[in-house]
């Protein structure tokens, strides 16, 4: 099967395997595993923060930052179609007690002007503005890239107002790649930010979530109450680790994939648009003779290719590097009887 499902789907190479055989062990919760306490600092240094926590996945990077930045009946602002907000069961409801304000933006970005008109201050009968989100990239809009100017702008908007500001970056490497701009610049104007190993970077478990040094102490109290302490997880920070040496660069060959298979996709009579491509997702609608998503995903399935149903005429394939430009063509192939 050729997956593009997501880049959630890749399985650790038989290098990052073997990284974990020589791995330096011990008790997480004690502070004594020296390879997870190592990627840590690396990804704090990374990012431009004081200190960093290891978790098992981003949904709990930005639940424990909800946590720590939110009181009861207080809101997050973001964009409609973010992670936090489509893809956590409702977590920042059920686990603090947060309303959610969503902005209809555009392509998964919002403006300084739409966030400044969305804040809520100083009324009992509203729920106070309290925490402003970005996700970088923005993956429901096709990996969109937010453009750095306005990730400040939007920043400085919320810090004048007294709002705190965290970033999704489960995908901010592959804007990195994308547009040689390094990490900590995409980060400086977040108070919290996190990057995750499970997509492009292709580890099986794992993000890490950066702030500074009182942030990470109340996150680490969270992360034991969400159960997310581990012990010797020096074995899943070893391949996280493995994945910063030799995963980073090569997102590059899975953004000129994408583009490569989007282009393809666009040509097909059948498909009334393709989202800007600009990182590793391809989201494309059909028109309305075409068949729906569901039956384009069942038939491509039956020709042993994976993809996703996002809407009843809209699909995503996601490129990663377990799969490649015969996979790919499997992929067009697939689709072209259907969609012609």
């Amino acid at each position: 099967m050729h997956d593009f499902y997501s880049d959630t789907k890749t399985r650790p190479t038989a290098a990052m395997r073997e990284a974990v055989l020589g791995a330096e062990v011990g008790d997480e919760q004690k502070n004594e595993d020296p390879t997870t306490t190592a990627l840590c600092e690396r990804v704090a240094d990374l990012l431009g923060k004081e200190k960093a926590v290891f978790l098992p996945s981003g949904t709990m990077c930005n639940q424990i930052a909800v946590r720590v930045h939110i009181r009861p009946g207080e809101e997050i602002i973001c964009e409609r179609t973010c992670h936090i907000l489509t893809s956590e069961g409702g977590a920042a409801a059920g686990l603090s007690g947060a309303m959610m304000h969503p902005i209809d933006g555009e392509l998964g970005t919002y403006t300084p002007e739409q966030l400044k008109a969305a804040i809520q201050l100083g009324s009992r009968y509203q729920p106070s503005s309290r925490l402003v989100c970005v996700e970088q990239t923005a993956n429901l809009a096709g990996g969109a890239i937010w453009p750095l100017e306005r990730i400040e702008a939007v920043c400085a908007v919320a810090h004048d107002a007294g709002l705190t500001t965290h970033l999704d970056g489960a995908r901010l490497l592959n804007a990195v790649v994308k547009t040689d701009v390094p990490a900590n610049h995409w980060t400086r104007s977040f108070d919290t930010c996190w990057i995750d190993f499970s997509k492009g970077l292709g580890a099986p478990v794992g993000a890490v979530l950066a702030g500074s040094a009182d942030f990470i102490e109340r996150a680490w109290a969270v992360k034991q109450q969400y159960g997310g302490s581990m012990r010797q997880s020096g074995v899943l920070a070893a391949m996280c680790l493995h994945a910063l040496d030799h995963h980073v660069e090569r997102l590059a060959d899975d953004h000129a994939l994408a583009a490569q298979i989007a282009e393809r996709i666009s040509q097909m009579a059948k498909v009334a648009r393709v989202l800007p491509v600009q990182t590793n997702i391809i989201i494309f609608d059909l028109t309305p003779d075409a068949p729906t998503a569901a039956e384009v995903v069942q038939a491509c399935r039956e020709d042993g290719v994976i993809i996703g149903a996002f809407g009843e005429r809209r699909i995503r394939a996601v490129t990663h590097l377990d799969v490649d430009d015969v996979a790919a063509d499997a992929l067009c192939r697939s689709l072209a009887p259907g969609l012609g």
